[in-house]
């Protein structure tokens, strides 16, 4: 089994955002990680505890970063321009996060139209392993990937998160843009049941 390339010295900042407070991490090379508060897979004693990655607010990628999710989650821009460092995988899971990061705001796709792009068709959980610990949540738009069928399903944020993600890029079906844009979020409630969404989704 291949093994994740290990993640160089960071530094880190904490931000308040509109779906909560979110993590960023930054290496020399660019930003390495963006997580929520109490998201699935994050490097917990690499951001907390004696052990922890450095604090620096006033590094430059990680001030750009800031500015630029605070501007996406308001609405005023559409992506993000940023330099990534995504070594912390293993090479399927980087493969994965770039694929990725193809997928343009507004438009979805699923695990199994993933696979079948990486030359993987019958590696739909293996997609799904990967795309669920993306590092660099939102940047690298994993909340784009829906379930089989078009279920919205599975997101390391919460889905909560990924209703407002998706409606904020008008991606969220008609059958489900009545939710408030900004959910009241509880990190520690557990994922809500699936939500079936309209068809048009690649299966």
């Amino acid at each position: 089994m291949t093994r994740p390339t290990p993640l160089p010295p960071l530094v880190q900042t904490r931000i308040a955002t509109r779906l909560g407070d979110v993590r960023l991490a930054a290496s020399p090379r660019g930003l390495a990680g963006l997580w929520f508060d109490g998201q699935r897979h994050q490097p917990t004693d690499a951001l907390d505890g004696p052990r922890a990655w450095p604090a620096d607010g006033a590094h430059p990628v990680l001030r750009a970063a800031a500015a630029q999710l605070t501007d996406y989650l308001e609405g005023r821009r559409n992506g993000f321009d940023l330099p990534l460092d995504l070594v912390g995988g293993t090479p399927f899971q980087q493969a994965v996060w770039q694929a990725l990061s193809a997928i343009p705001h507004g438009a979805v796709t699923s695990y199994a139209a993933l696979a079948r792009g990486l030359g993987r068709p019958l590696a739909v959980r293996a997609v799904g392993a990967a795309v669920g610990r993306n590092p660099v949540s939102v940047i690298v738009p994993c909340h784009r990937v829906l379930g089989s069928g078009g279920a919205l399903t599975g997101y390391a944020g919460g889905l909560p998160r990924k209703t407002a993600l998706l409606r904020l890029e008008g991606a969220l079906p008609e059958s489900l843009r009545s939710l408030p844009l900004w959910p009241e979020v509880d990190a520690d409630a557990g994922p809500p049941a699936r939500t079936p969404l309209a068809a048009g989704v690649a299966a």
